[in-house]
């Protein structure tokens, strides 16, 4: 059993979920670290060759969280089961994301804000829904940023150019602009996303 430990804001994994590991071999968070990594890569393939543009649907959020933790989590790509540190109550999570895909189609037919805005504002509501066991950081990222250039037409967000998945004054940032946008302020999170 893999001993786990968290950098700051992420979401503990239960016994349960601890159970769903693929990987019999791995024995530290660095490990699965590199596993999880090599598996996201696989996804940014799998993204790079379909070029999805109907993906405001939870068969397509499913989909994409299947494609960058399958080969590691047997869970991954279904919702939680389990209520965590962030998100409503796990029960409450298929009609969350729905409301914000349907939201997100009202945003982009409106165009009342940029595309920054809307990615942002999409980023941080998917966030907070925070729909499966764990990765919900990493998978909102890429879903941001498959938004931002299969539907927006825009590039890619920098994400402060860190890994936001290793301690630091970035991933303290990172959570801080999120922080904000729970406050309606999403101008933290916008600086943040293109620096």
């Amino acid at each position: 059993m893999i001993n786990f430990e968290y950098p700051e804001g992420a979401t503990p994994i239960d016994l349960d979920e601890a159970q769903g590991l693929r990987l019999t071999h791995v024995t530290t968070r660095g490990e699965l670290d590199r596993w999880e990594q090599d598996n996201i890569i696989q996804a940014l393939a799998w993204l790079d060759r379909t070029k999805p543009s109907d993906i405001l649907n939870e068969p397509f959020v499913k989909a994409l969280h299947r494609h960058m933790f399958g080969v590691v989590w047997k869970w991954a790509g279904h919702f939680r089961h389990s209520d965590k540190n962030i998100g409503g109550p796990w029960h409450q999570v298929p009609t969350s994301v729905r409301n914000l895909c349907d939201d997100a189609h009202l945003w982009l037919e409106q165009r009342d804000e940029s595309p920054d805005q809307i990615a942002v504002r999409f980023h941080h509501r998917l966030v907070s829904i925070h729909p499966f066991a764990n990765g919900n950081g990493r998978h909102a990222r890429l879903m941001t940023d498959v938004l931002l250039e299969n539907i927006l037409k825009r590039p890619r967000f920098t994400w402060g150019s860190e890994d936001l998945s290793r301690p630091g004054d970035t991933r303290h940032r990172y959570i801080a602009a999120l922080q904000a946008a729970d406050q309606q302020n999403y101008t933290p999170l916008l600086e943040f996303t293109r620096t």
